[in-house]
């Protein structure tokens, strides 16, 4: 197993944590490195044995399994802990993608940290991060919500409370809800830009973009909707206050001859008023002083 670094004091008996990331769909996803953790350690704690017992046999893992999922969780944890301290290394997975990401684990390992055992992630899939690279919204700043209320008062408040966000929103759903997630944003957020990803990496991997009312047209023309989705929504003041570039120039231009403010200022003031990124307007005014 990796080796402990020097500034961690530790006990040098206990073992360690490995919290390690599994393929969200395609099974070719697993690294090496999650496949030799799963391999080398003396217990591996698992959402669901069963279902996770196909990933392990796929890859030749013969690591004893132990359930811990959200029922046994708080009861599994003491005897976790016991383990760890008396030398044992375990790793824990969810059903797929990263523990604790929507998935149980965060009791385990805050409880673990506690106790002054060290916890490492062996970093994977997770399904927010891969739709979000695809899914043509802005990525520098993301607010992750995973799976919202089921109850329609409860959901309405939440995303009354989650609409003024302006980085990217993203949202976990079951098939059975996705149309009634939709629907209560365009109520609540307006019409806005999203992609919604059903089924990342597996046979049937679909992505739809557009408008939050195209999406949801597109659903209601499905006569079944399978797999859990990933729902991707621009923050507000994002892409739908966007422009294109003449009508930017033609502002930059009006400002230019009403105002005498710095260029710094004048950029930052216009990419507030449209929804350009700073750097993109400051770029278009030097090229209009030039």
């Amino acid at each position: 197993m990796p080796s402990r670094p020097d500034n961690i004091k530790i006990p040098s008996l206990y073992g360690t944590l490995y919290v390690v990331a599994t393929p969200i769909g395609n099974l070719e996803d697993m690294t090496y490195r999650a496949v030799n953790v799963l391999k080398q350690v003396d217990l591996i704690a698992a959402e669901d044995t069963r279902h996770s017992k196909i990933l392990l046999n796929h890859y030749g893992v013969e690591t004893r399994l132990i359930s811990c999922h959200e029922y046994n969780e708080a009861d599994k944890t003491p005897l976790f802990i016991s383990h760890l301290k008396n030398g044992l290394n375990i790793a824990l997975i969810s059903d797929a993608g990263t523990p604790t990401i929507s998935d149980p684990g965060y009791n385990l390992i805050r409880s673990v940290s506690k106790e002054n055992i060290r916890v490492i992630p062996i970093p994977g899939c997770c399904a927010a991060i891969a739709g979000l690279s695809v899914s043509g919204l802005p990525t520098d700043a993301f607010h992750f919500s995973g799976f919202l209320p089921k109850k329609t008062q409860k959901l309405q408040q939440t995303l009354e409370l989650l609409k003024n966000q302006k980085p990217t929103l993203i949202f976990y759903e079951s098939p059975r809800r996705i149309k009634i997630l939709i629907g209560t944003m365009i109520r609540v957020f307006g019409d806005r830009q999203a992609c919604m990803a059903r089924e990342i990496t597996k046979l049937h991997e679909e992505y739809s973009r557009g408008n939050l009312s195209e999406i949801l047209r597109a659903l209601n023309e499905k006569e079944i909707i399978k797999g859990e989705c990933c729902l991707f929504v621009q923050g507000c003041g994002s892409e739908d206050t966007i422009m294109d570039e003449n009508v930017l120039e033609k502002i930059i231009r009006e400002t230019l001859a009403s105002t005498d403010l710095g260029t710094s200022e004048l950029a930052r003031q216009i990419a507030k008023k449209t929804g350009f990124h700073k750097k993109q307007v400051y770029e278009k005014i030097l090229k209009l002083l030039c």
